[in-house]
């Protein structure tokens, strides 16, 4: 359940949405713009050029200390020892059991510095689970989320667009814009080249200002990621899933002994998560049911692909690339084809 209207958290660029027209929905406790002209050409605008995303919702935790790498290493999936100063690595947050508490980007901002980047909807449950397991280690956990505003500027043309030199891809370094002391990552959610921008929260105004790019909103942020089969927690990953099935065993590195290791090890799972493309009419929705057996996580047209396109969980012996499924849309059976990852590319 949503809360009421008047306890949504709003961002320092909600006046510059209201102004822009946006659409603003509540999402994951805030009143985030879901769209602005409209989704696919906002969509469509990130793939041929570029396009602004006020994704301030997201939350950070820093973890510093002589001990911080090791505590990360602890309750991180991915190998943080490999992580160099000024690289970001993406890993998930894991259950004694295997489950997925979050999938998250991690940033090493220093030799003992490192600041991880939550989903919204998860962020309290992180920063509590990043201090339980934080006893016992040299480290200090922090709550980072109030000093940060979020940006993305995402396209072929984002990087014109900035008045900085960029890092390249999974690297991060300090820049000022506008005045603004900022984190300018190579990282992003849409499958285009571009960045991530964390700004202190009072100068995010005079970064988005200075930027001047078309504002995209929320909706077209999810079909550009699902059309290169990014996941979205609350979709496709969960609790009550485990990575390996997901496909994200490659970021589960089993002998750093990080929390909830043991519990994959020997997992074969019975059910994969799987993208696929219908071959007919149709647009399948979280909850579809997949013949002859499965479930849609996420789905909707693509604006580039112009089909029915999504991710579902399906059992193992049918997750094979070219297979056929059928997905039950409200009631009609629709024709659709397991594919390889992504759906989308330049020269889709």
């Amino acid at each position: 359940m949503q809360p009421a209207a008047e306890t949504l958290r709003r961002t320092p660029l909600y006046d510059r949405h209201e102004a822009a027209g946006a659409r603003l929905v509540p999402f994951a406790g805030w009143e985030m713009p879901v769209q602005y002209e409209g989704i696919r050409e906002e969509h469509l605008t990130v793939r041929s050029t570029a396009g602004l995303f006020d994704v301030s919702h997201m939350g950070e935790i820093e973890a510093s200390g002589p001990g911080a790498e090791d505590f990360l290493q602890r309750v991180l999936s991915n190998d943080v020892s490999r992580l160099a100063v000024g690289g970001a690595q993406y890993s998930v947050l894991c259950a004694e059991d295997g489950g997925v508490l979050d999938d998250l980007f991690t940033y090493r901002l220093d030799e003992a510095r490192y600041l991880t980047v939550t989903n919204a909807s998860n962020h309290e449950k992180d920063l509590a689970w990043f201090r339980r397991h934080a006893e016992g280690f040299d480290v200090s956990v922090r709550d980072a989320q109030v000093d940060y505003a979020m940006l993305a500027l995402q396209g072929p043309d984002a990087r014109g667009l900035l008045p900085v030199d960029a890092p390249p891809r999974m690297r991060i370094a300090s820049a000022e814009i506008a005045g603004v002391e900022c984190l300018v990552a190579g990282t992003g959610y849409t499958g285009e080249d571009g960045v991530e921008l964390l700004v202190p929260s009072d100068g995010a105004l005079a970064v988005w200002d200075a930027l001047d790019a078309t504002p995209v909103g929320l909706g077209a942020r999810d079909t550009l990621r699902l059309e290169v089969c990014f996941h979205l927690y609350g979709n496709d990953l969960s609790e009550d899933r485990n990575p390996i099935e997901a496909g994200l065993g490659w970021c589960c590195k089993l002998d750093t002994g990080f929390v909830g290791a043991d519990a994959l090890r020997d997992v074969q799972p019975s059910e994969k998560l799987v993208p696929f493309v219908f071959t007919g009419p149709g647009i399948p929705r979280q909850g579809n049911a997949v013949e002859p057996a499965g479930v849609v996580t996420s789905g909707s047209l693509s604006p580039c692909l112009g089909v029915g396109i999504g991710m579902a969980y399906v059992p193992a012996d049918t997750a094979e690339p070219g297979t056929p499924i059928e997905v039950d849309v409200r009631g009609k059976p629709r024709s659709a084809e397991v594919r390889e990852k992504p759906l989308y590319t330049k020269e889709s």
